[in-house]
């Protein structure tokens, strides 16, 4: 996506999320924060009654690749309408779970879900495999900004430092289950893409990489393996590898930030 020039942003060129959405790691993170968000039965409920994500797998990678682009690089009248029509959209998505609760998009607890599980595993993410890690300072800063987003969003109050996220999580745990929707989805997304046979390789180690971001107990409720040696020596470095691959390929292109 190529931005307008000129015009205020909401975060200056030196900011972390700059640094980390710009990042090819993202690839490796937007996976991993969808087998994250996957946990909270409304939220999974949500995606499966009205993403259409069978239908429209990458839809929704795309859809928050778009919204994060716009809320980091973009013009600040493009972000905020962006935004605008986010919320006009979660008004809209209501249902009832599996289990026969309520869920509606625009809960503040569920937008609060979404929005640390994406900022964890962004954050993990470039930790992991961006090309310049942040220090403690940036990791903050990091969850400050994506705080300013949230906030925007509907979110009410959220974390401000990697520590509070962090937290923010584990309140969640007893929220959180293994669902049969959480389980299929997890197979779709990393067993059976609809992708050409050329692709499946690399998705594949992008995707073995993003469940080696998750926390061993996210990982038993979606029936994902912990492998600690192969991770290590095999997995995080084919991942770094096929990031590095990405990086390379789309160094020649330009930036969102730059455009």
């Amino acid at each position: 996506m190529i931005f307008a020039s000129g015009g205020e942003r909401w975060f200056a060129a030196d900011r972390p999320i700059r640094r980390v959405h710009g990042d090819s790691s993202m690839f490796i993170g937007g996976i991993s924060a969808l087998l994250l968000q996957s946990l909270h039965p409304l939220a999974m409920a949500a995606v499966a009654g009205h993403s259409g994500y069978k239908g429209d797998p990458w839809g929704r990678l795309q859809r928050t690749s778009y919204f994060l682009a716009v809320t980091t690089f973009g013009r600040a009248t493009d972000a905020q309408e962006t935004i605008q029509r986010i919320r006009g959209i979660h008004q809209r998505v209501t249902g009832t779970a599996p289990d026969g609760r309520p869920y509606a998009a625009s809960d503040p607890r569920l937008l609060t879900w979404v929005h640390i599980a994406e900022a964890d595993s962004f954050l993990r993410a470039h930790t992991q495999f961006g090309v310049e890690p942040l220090d403690q300072a940036g990791r903050d800063g990091y969850v400050a900004d994506m705080a300013q987003i949230g906030t925007e969003l509907g979110v009410p109050d959220p974390p401000r430092t990697e520590k509070e996220l962090t937290e923010r999580i584990a309140a969640y745990r007893p929220e959180l289950a293994s669902t049969a929707e959480a389980r299929t989805a997890a197979r779709f997304l990393l067993l059976n893409p609809p992708l050409p046979v050329i692709a499946r390789p690399p998705y594949g180690l992008l995707a073995a990489a993003a469940v080696s971001l998750l926390p061993t107990w996210a990982r038993w409720p979606l029936r994902l393996p912990r492998l600690p040696v192969g991770e290590g020596a095999v997995i995080r470095p084919a991942g770094q590898a096929v990031v590095q691959a990405i990086r390379w390929a789309t160094a020649a292109q330009p930036s969102a930030a730059a455009s």
